[in-house]
């Protein structure tokens, strides 16, 4: 397979995946020098290209620590699927690989601009999360978020819910 050194079209996710790839190699292996072409100049001097990968990367950089911090307040639910019992979610206090004080009741989240629904844990006490014009304030957590639906057929307190072949978890 023929390896190039055109960045032209990838997203900053991607450049972020890059830079991560270096970062790698950058901390197991010994820098020997730069190989001049389009990141480098003959005098190993970054490119005008190079700064734009940069800008890329750092705005996957923050692309990604929004993700993150959306994982906080939302993290992902826990899932399994048994060929006796079909589907299951269900929330505990380190769902998602998050850790947190509150263990939370799964719900779809619709994304502006996705298709599907993904399964969060949603706090079902205090302030909402999103302050919004769009629904009022409570004590109910996030239960109220209008972007969260509930699982059919699930209680809307329970911590787990068998899901019925919806294509989505």
């Amino acid at each position: 397979m023929g390896l190039v050194d055109d960045i032209v079209g990838l997203s900053p996710t991607e450049m972020l995946t890059i830079q991560n790839w270096l970062s790698f190699y950058s901390k197991n292996y010994v820098l020997v020098g730069k190989v001049a072409g389009r990141f480098y100049d003959e005098n190993g001097s970054p490119t005008p290209l190079l700064q734009q990968a940069q800008a890329l990367i750092d705005e996957g950089q923050r692309l990604q620590a929004r993700e993150e911090e959306k994982k906080q307040r939302f993290p992902p639910c826990n899932a399994e699927w048994r060929s006796t019992s079909g589907s299951r979610v269900w929330c505990s206090k380190e769902s998602g690989g998050i850790s947190r004080g509150w263990a939370g009741v799964p719900r779809k989240m619709y994304e502006p601009g996705s298709r599907g629904s993904h399964c969060v844990c949603v706090r079902t006490e205090g302030s909402p999360s999103e302050p919004s014009s769009s629904f009022q304030p409570s004590n109910r957590g996030d239960l109220d978020n209008p972007r969260l639906q509930e699982y059919e057929d699930c209680h809307p307190l329970a911590n787990w819910c068998a899901l019925k072949d919806e294509g989505s978890i």
